[in-house]
């Protein structure tokens, strides 16, 4: 399994297939790919600069014209369907392998499909990635190898030390000519953008 593309099945990641490529070529990391709802699905796209440089308005934008044309030309999905782009935020989901070794050290949760061990929801701090499982070390010491191929959800829990984390790893998007002090990032400046719409396209007729 590539680690620079989210672990899915069916429909998502038959999209994710699709875009993939088109974002990385833009300077783009696809995070989670989501189709919600059957009458008129919503296609929800995370995504990350590159560049480590926080997703702005007009990167979603750029990303919602780019998909809209993708899945206008592939068509995977019939009748209408809506396309909402976001950045993960700081409590991001943990989708990739290259995200459980990014945010290793860091408190997390995940839940399974099956069982592992008894049990299907953990807690505990990241350890990184190795042979297809996440690697968590939980409250009680023990270390727990959980299969991607298994993982329902995961998600990093919002601490203070992945809020100073984040704002070390993230630099805002800037123009080579602004000049000016510049401030501490706080927690707002992290949070994901609002989910940018994209259009809800209707399927072509043939």
């Amino acid at each position: 399994m590539d680690a620079d593309l989210p672990f899915l099945s069916g429909l998502d990641a038959r999209i994710a297939a699709m875009v993939a490529p088109a974002l990385a070529d833009m300077g783009f990391d696809l995070v989670r790919v989501a189709v919600l709802g059957r009458e008129s699905p919503t296609v929800q796209i995370m995504a990350d600069r590159m560049d480590g440089a926080l997703l702005a308005i007009e990167d979603c934008e750029q990303i919602s014209h780019a998909v809209g044309a993708i899945l206008d030309v592939e068509d995977p999905l019939p009748g209408a369907w809506t396309l909402e782009v976001s950045s993960p935020g700081i409590d991001r989901p943990l989708t990739r392998a290259k995200d459980w070794e990014r945010f290793a050290g860091h408190l997390a949760r995940a839940e399974m499909n099956m069982p592992i061990e008894g049990r299907k929801r953990f807690a505990g701090i990241v350890l990184g990635a190795r042979e297809g499982c996440g690697l968590m070390r939980l409250d009680d010491g023990s270390e727990v190898a959980l299969p991607f191929a298994e993982m329902r959800k995961a998600r990093l829990v919002l601490t203070d030390e992945l809020i100073a984390a984040s704002a070390r790893m993230m630099k805002p998007a800037a123009g080579p000519d602004e000049t000016g002090p510049e401030e501490d990032p706080s927690p707002a400046e992290d949070r994901k953008p609002a989910a940018k719409p994209g259009r809800k396209s209707a399927r072509k007729a043939n």
